[in-house]
């Protein structure tokens, strides 16, 4: 989505080769795809052969790149988007968990149109079953997450009960109007994005992000490799790396970003069950714009993060 917003670069950093590989996947499948033939080639929409879109894709991607993926077409053919661990966590969710407390009338039920009164009672008399709780909270247990969904040293830092946690979240959006229009909660209940896409496969983004797919660079390392290759960036999105980092390591993040962060630069991320706040940790350095923190989090859309946090340098 950064792309739409007509960037001078746009520095993609991973760590996991997998990540950028996707990253790098898509890049190539939106420069030559339209609108429809996308949505099928990523999975999104049914498509019974994507084949025969893999050589076209394929022609555009990197020597490297089109290795990776030509050992791996087969999850190309299932549609790439349904590839991923944690997408295969989900799946394991609907099949084993989410089939045995609610059927696809009453999942569609609880993502129809309703007002914010008709939504809550929905949810507390129709959806919240004993069996709903108790088998959610097994399944989103710390210790089942990390043998099956993230990996495992994603929760080292986390100190609070797991289950409890993501369970109070999920039931808190559940029984808001919110979850009506919410494209991941679509896909983790029904296995696919329905009427709801990810923002950056609305038509008006797709078009800007195809016109700026050159100004697309992708890195392979920590965040410390980009800073200390590109310089000073007015803008940060970090998603939640912070969440894995102990104290020391944080402090030590929060310092080189700053060094490497134009006065005023924004810095985006998420607190998932670790609260992390780059104003808290050098205060000196960074500050919350709460107003902005505030009024995202009314919004976010990834309702198990606990909050969307922006900072600015100073």
């Amino acid at each position: 989505m950064l792309l739409a917003q007509d960037p001078a670069l746009v520095v993609a950093v991973d760590i996991n080769t997998a990540q950028l590989m996707l990253i790098a996947l898509k890049k190539a499948a939106i420069s030559i795809l339209d609108e429809k033939d996308l949505l099928a080639f990523l999975g999104v929409r049914e498509m019974k052969n994507r084949t025969k879109w893999m050589q076209d894709v394929f022609s555009v991607l990197g020597p490297s790149e089109k290795i990776y993926w030509e050992e791996r077409k087969k999850q190309i053919g299932s549609g790439i988007i349904h590839a991923g661990k944690f997408e295969r966590y989900f799946q394991l969710f609907r099949k084993y968990i989410l089939a045995w407390i609610h059927n696809k009338k009453t999942i569609a039920a609880l993502l129809s149109e309703k007002n914010a009164e008709e939504q809550r009672i929905f949810y507390q008399t129709t959806w919240n079953t004993w069996q709903w709780r108790m088998l959610f909270r097994i399944f989103f247990s710390k210790s089942v997450m990390g043998r099956a969904g993230r990996d495992p040293s994603f929760l080292q830092e986390v100190q609070i009960p797991v289950s409890r946690y993501v369970f109070d979240k999920a039931a808190s959006h559940l029984s808001s109007v919110r979850s009506q229009q919410n494209y991941m909660l679509q896909y983790i209940l029904t296995g696919n994005f329905q009427d709801q896409l990810p923002p950056y496969l609305y038509p008006v983004n797709l078009e800007k992000i195809r016109r700026n797919l050159h100004k697309l660079e992708i890195c392979q390392g920590y965040l410390e490799t980009a800073l200390v290759r590109h310089g000073a960036f007015d803008r940060f999105n970090l998603s939640d790396i912070f969440e894995y980092m102990d104290d020391i390591q944080f402090q030590q993040i929060a310092e080189n970003i700053a060094l490497h962060a134009h006065q005023n630069a924004i810095i985006a991320y998420w607190n998932l069950m670790v609260p992390r706040k780059l104003s808290s940790a050098a205060s000196h350095l960074f500050r919350e714009i709460t107003e902005i923190s505030d009024a995202y989090n009314k919004v976010d859309r990834g309702f198990f993060y606990n909050r969307f946090q922006v900072d600015s340098r100073l």
